[in-house]
């Protein structure tokens, strides 16, 4: 996800304003980030007050601790950048139930957890982040989804083969008859 598509989910209506976007843009952007990066943002426990941004840079991986509203100064936020030799990442790991997806990941000190849509979007992001690490370039895929559980509205085929169509009846229809054909050979009883 970028920067921008990140102020409509904050969990907290100060965790996102202008000016505070502005703030960890201008870190990101100094460090080395694109003007609206492709980051994660781990709001934690109380994201009105602060939180931190995660943000693939060529340099390495941009991690930028964001205070909201500081008494006195407004929003501050201050960076580092993580050389990819020195990121530390965990794995990625998926459940599925019922049709849903729980992703798990950590990256550095920070544990991700993602469910549905969500998941999927860590999913690109971890996948990112393992694409810098080793170097490789990184191109997104799209995934389309329905709703989980969704069914699909095409008609089912019906599951039932034709009897020529199974591979049991292909190959005994492909033998020929084994008693018709043969003559009785001498000294042989037939029982």
């Amino acid at each position: 996800m970028r920067l921008s598509e990140w102020r409509g989910l904050a969990p907290h209506k100060d965790a996102a304003t202008p000016k505070v976007l502005a703030v960890v843009q201008a870190v990101l952007t100094t460090l080395g980030a694109d003007d609206d990066p492709t980051c994660w943002i781990i709001w934690g426990d109380d994201p009105g007050v602060r939180y931190v941004v995660l943000a693939p840079t060529d340099a390495g991986l941009v991690q930028v601790l964001t205070r909201v509203n500081v008494p006195g100064e407004g929003p501050r936020a201050s960076g580092k950048v993580i050389r990819w030799n020195r990121v530390q990442l965990g794995e990625l790991a998926l459940e599925m139930v019922s049709g849903h997806r729980l992703l798990g990941f950590q990256v550095e000190s920070h544990v991700l957890r993602g469910t549905d849509d969500e998941g999927d979007g860590m999913a690109a992001f971890a996948l990112e982040l393992f694409a810098r690490v080793d170097g490789r370039a990184f191109t997104p895929r799209v995934v389309t989804r329905g709703r989980p559980g969704a069914r699909s509205a095409a008609p089912k085929a019906s599951s039932a083969k034709p009897a020529a169509a199974t591979p049991a009846a292909a190959r005994s229809a492909a033998r020929k008859p084994a008693t018709a054909s043969k003559k009785p050979v001498a000294g042989r009883s037939s029982s």
